[in-house]
């Protein structure tokens, strides 16, 4: 009489094992990557629209907007904003149509010091969003962590819009997005590391990246405080710092990372665990408008980095609206 052998269980691999304890987010504005790797969640920005509208497979996005658009009765530059606004909510539309969870969509970087201005262009995106049957609570919509950008946040929370603070860089900022009740947060792992790779001339790896560390220092004071807010490490170098902050809250993941976690089957331990935290010792940070700009501008890390995205980011805004301009 023969015996049944039992099947061996198949080993989950690391992004498998990682979508246990983290809500995995695709970086990317690539919907075949998404249909691949099945992230819950994905965020989007200029940059990332403006390099997919150069793959074929996605120009007809850009052309269904401009003859949509057309005819709208703007003109100049309103024209071309009102294009690039549509672009990248339709892009955000068609991602959740393959995603289960949200999508963050970006303002506009050169609103990143102006309150107004931010509120305007969040309350827009999410109009538009709603024309096209989109719930609020399926759009998060990012903003820059400065002061002016987190004043913003605070008020559209107030008024059910989701905020995701991007360009974080440090405790100080995620402190201030806790006090705002912003529906989440983005701190820059990887732009952390750049910044002391090239300040300390040495290379980091494991629990002593500084882009990590940042993370965890996060991570920590939120779930020792209890604050709802969640945590999502964002820009990664590689692989090993994924796996660092395996347990975060959320991580947004690029497709080349993805499909590296993908190709290996090793164990994938949790690092960060609320229990951990609640023990953990925490000292309280108390805020007013001036010892958030004093502690800001003291992190010389944090402030140039802040700077910087800002820059890149609205020069991506800018090479989006050169190439609405040349198809008009």
């Amino acid at each position: 009489m023969s015996t049944a052998v039992a099947e061996p269980k198949t080993k989950l691999n690391q992004l498998e094992q990682l979508k246990k304890f983290t809500k995995v987010v695709a970086d990317t504005a690539d919907f075949d990557t998404m249909k691949e790797f099945k992230p819950e969640d994905a965020t989007t920005n200029p940059s990332l629209v403006y390099a997919a509208t150069q793959k074929q497979q996605y120009g007809r996005l850009l052309e269904e907007v401009l003859k949509d658009r057309k005819n709208s009765g703007l003109s100049g530059h309103a024209q071309i904003e009102d294009i690039c606004d549509h672009l990248l909510v339709q892009f955000g539309t068609d991602i959740l149509q393959i995603v289960p969870g949200r999508v963050s969509t970006e303002t506009d970087a050169r609103l990143s010091y102006d309150v107004e201005g931010s509120i305007k262009k969040a309350r827009h995106l999410v109009d538009l969003y709603a024309k096209k049957k989109i719930p609020r609570e399926r759009v998060l919509i990012k903003i820059a962590s400065t002061w002016e950008g987190l004043q913003a946040a605070e008020q559209l929370q107030k008024e059910g819009i989701f905020c995701n603070l991007t360009l974080m860089f440090s405790l100080v900022q995620a402190v201030r997005a806790a006090e705002a009740k912003v529906q989440l947060i983005s701190p820059f792992v990887g732009r952390i590391y750049d910044w002391y790779k090239a300040h300390e001339k040495r290379d980091y790896t494991g629990p002593e990246d500084p882009g990590v560390q940042s993370v965890t220092e996060i991570y920590t004071y939120y779930k020792h405080f209890g604050i709802k807010t969640e945590v999502m490490g964002a820009s990664f170098r590689n692989t090993g710092q994924i796996r660092e902050l395996a347990g975060c809250d959320c991580l947004t993941i690029s497709p080349e990372l993805m499909e590296e976690l993908s190709k290996s089957n090793d164990p994938l331990e949790r690092k960060l665990d609320p229990k951990n935290a609640k023990s953990a010792k925490v000292e309280k940070l108390e805020l007013d408008e001036k010892k958030f700009k004093y502690l800001l501008n003291d992190n010389a890390m944090a402030y140039e980095k802040t700077g910087e995205g800002i820059r890149k980011f609205a020069a991506d805004v800018l090479k989006l609206e050169k190439l609405v301009a040349s198809k008009l």
